[in-house]
């Protein structure tokens, strides 16, 4: 392995052709380096954004109490259904 690279796995995906084309012309005009690491980015992205929103889920739980109960989902379904008399 070369000093500083991790070690990659060669996958193959499906995107739909207009999708790889817009990703295709980001490689030709120089704002990303390969399709592989264009992706590979968009993956690491939304991995970061998943983590930092079960974290946001977490601590806003342990702010309001934990889960709601029941009888708390009950009337926000209520609620959310405009029956909430």
């Amino acid at each position: 392995m070369i000093n500083g690279m991790e070690r990659k796995a060669k996958v193959a995906i499906s995107l739909r052709q207009d999708v790889l084309n817009q990703v295709r012309e980001r490689v030709a005009s120089g704002q990303a380096r390969s399709v592989s690491g264009y992706i590979e980015h968009a993956v690491v992205g939304q991995l970061a954004a998943e983590a930092d929103f079960d974290e946001l889920i977490a601590e806003m739980l342990a702010a309001t109490g934990g889960p709601p109960t029941k009888k708390e989902r009950a009337a926000a379904r209520r609620l959310l259904s405009g029956s909430a008399a």
